[in-house]
């Protein structure tokens, strides 16, 4: 049985339900040159998302009654392809700690929007070595960290028929 789209499905429901209404022009301070636009559910649905599922779906193995195939970039643009999704899981989790998206004095929030951030980093490491495994641990590691983010924040995503209160 192939398990990977039942692990990228669980993989967009974990990172799709981050809650969080959209900000709003109040929410950030005064002289801040920055406004989000995006709430933490639609950057979760249209950047985060699309960049984590083109990194982990970079690199695998898919094993059946015909043998091996093994996933893996090929050309310089499939990696740069690689490179680019890792930057953009890196980049969101500073998206993440911006005022009007971050919850006001949450320090988890901070650390683990940090540890997205640091995660992705090695990703960026790995895609620019070109180094095959390397992706598909670090895959494994960043997925670790979402859904460690996801039972604190968004339980739901992790047992989609869950009662959370």
């Amino acid at each position: 049985m192939n398990s990977r789209p039942i692990a990228s499905f669980v993989g967009f429901l974990a990172l799709a339900s981050c809650a969080g209404d959209a900000p709003d022009a109040e929410s950030s301070s005064a002289g801040a040159p920055f406004r989000p636009v995006a709430s933490v559910q639609e950057l979760m649905l249209t950047v985060v998302e699309p960049g984590a599922e083109t990194y982990w779906d970079a690199v695998g193995w898919i094993i059946d009654a015909e043998g091996t195939q093994e996933i893996r970039p090929g050309s310089d643009e499939e990696w740069e392809a690689v490179r680019n999704a890792a930057f953009q899981v890196a980049e969101s989790g500073n998206l993440l700690m911006m005022e009007g998206r971050a919850p006001e004095g949450d320090e988890t929030w901070i650390a683990m929007s940090q540890a997205m951030t640091a995660m992705a980093e090695r990703a960026i490491d790995a895609a620019l070595a070109r180094d095959e495994l390397g992706v598909f641990r670090i895959g494994g590691d960043l997925y670790e960290t979402c859904t460690a983010c996801h039972a604190a924040y968004a339980l739901e995503t992790l047992r989609p028929n869950a009662q959370v209160e």
